[in-house]
């Protein structure tokens, strides 16, 4: 017979004829139960509309949220822009659901006059929390994660004690790219980079500024390039990895006579380098005949047509699935090593021999 309130576990035992410690089981899975009295119990509930036990009292139980917190690093509605991090996102997701488990997102800052650390930081239940975009030493994010003692998974981070960290090997990627450039002649070579830092200064670089760039990834890709000799003569930095950014760099580093200016661009993604192709084309400039432009992710690009874009190839959703797996690792009492993925230099049309 159907309840007049809202249905309980004791109900649906009534209704199937169990006691409530083996309805409880027919749901959690934790101990032995018939198929056949495990079914019974499952049709009693729907019958009564019972959708299992309040997931409050699971947690409260267990200890557990059953939550991984992602710490995004920028505004939700610029990361989303991202396709890196969407694919990311997606990798990780795919992996940690079948652990029942659930992802809170978290923004970073996006101006000087926001807290540094993001109040869900220091107050939101989480069992494990996951930072995009790396931690620098001093990071006062992973900093309020280490004070709660919640375990974190840094994807392509610095190297940190008790942090497990994912990344692809940028800066190898990079060389090769560099390499590339190098054997086509070209000497004069600008890059557009990721953000150095929280900052988000933007602009053409002081290369006095370099030596204090606080994120591993702009670090890294710039290295790389010095590897295989290619010293940029001009650096651009920008705020945030979106396509118009990488369009107002190329205003900025293309705008001058032949002579100086340079005859590549390498950006430290491919939004980037796609921005900085289509403002080559508004300065009238051909791509690569006039000026090479090479970045880096390997993202799918059609509506750069007729371009294919000359760029280092990650794996990011393989990337993702190492961050989950690593994430369920951790929370199974496992310390899972550090990660490096290989990245493969694949080249397009938008890169050609320098021009003379």
């Amino acid at each position: 017979m159907p309840v007049s309130h809202r249905p309980t576990l004791a109900d649906v035992a009534s209704a199937a004829g169990v006691s409530v410690s083996t309805a409880s089981l027919a749901f959690s899975g934790a101990g032995p139960i018939a198929d056949a009295t495990k079914q019974r119990v499952l049709d009693a509930a729907a019958s009564l509309g019972y959708s299992g036990p309040n997931p409050l009292g699971r947690q409260l139980r267990s200890g557990k949220s059953g939550i991984v917190g992602v710490v995004v690093g920028d505004a939700l509605r610029r990361a989303f822009r991202e396709p890196v991090a969407v694919q990311l996102l997606d990798g990780l997701v795919d992996t940690i659901t079948p652990l029942g488990l659930g992802v809170l997102l978290i923004p970073g800052p996006t101006s000087p006059e926001q807290p540094a650390v993001d109040p869900l930081v220091e107050s939101a239940a989480m069992d494990i929390a996951v930072m995009l975009w790396g931690g620098t030493l001093d990071d006062p994010t992973l900093e309020a994660l280490a004070r709660r003692g919640i375990p974190v998974v840094v994807v392509e981070g610095h190297d940190l004690t008790d942090v497990v960290t994912v990344g692809i090997d940028d800066r190898g990627g990079m060389a090769d790219l560099a390499a590339h450039l190098r054997d086509l002649g070209h000497e004069r070579v600008a890059t557009v980079t990721l953000p150095f830092g929280p900052d988000r200064r933007g602009g053409l670089a002081d290369t006095a500024r370099l030596q204090d760039i606080a994120w591993s990834i702009p670090r890294r890709r710039l290295d790389g390039l010095v590897d295989a000799g290619v010293q940029p003569v001009a650096v651009y930095e920008t705020p945030a990895s979106l396509v118009e950014h990488g369009a107002a760099a190329a205003r900025a580093l293309l705008a001058g006579p032949v002579g100086s200016r340079p005859t590549a661009v390498v950006a430290q993604s491919d939004l980037l380098a796609s921005g900085v192709v289509l403002g080559a084309r508004e300065l009238g400039l051909r791509v690569p005949e006039d000026v090479s432009v090479a970045g880096f992710d390997g993202l799918d690009l059609p509506w750069l047509a007729p371009d294919v874009l000359t760029t280092v190839v990650q794996p990011i959703a393989d990337k993702g699935a190492a961050v989950g797996l690593a994430v369920g690792r951790i929370l199974a009492g496992e310390t899972p090593e550090d990660e490096v993925l290989p990245v493969a230099l694949r080249t397009g049309t938008t890169t050609g021999p320098a021009p003379r």
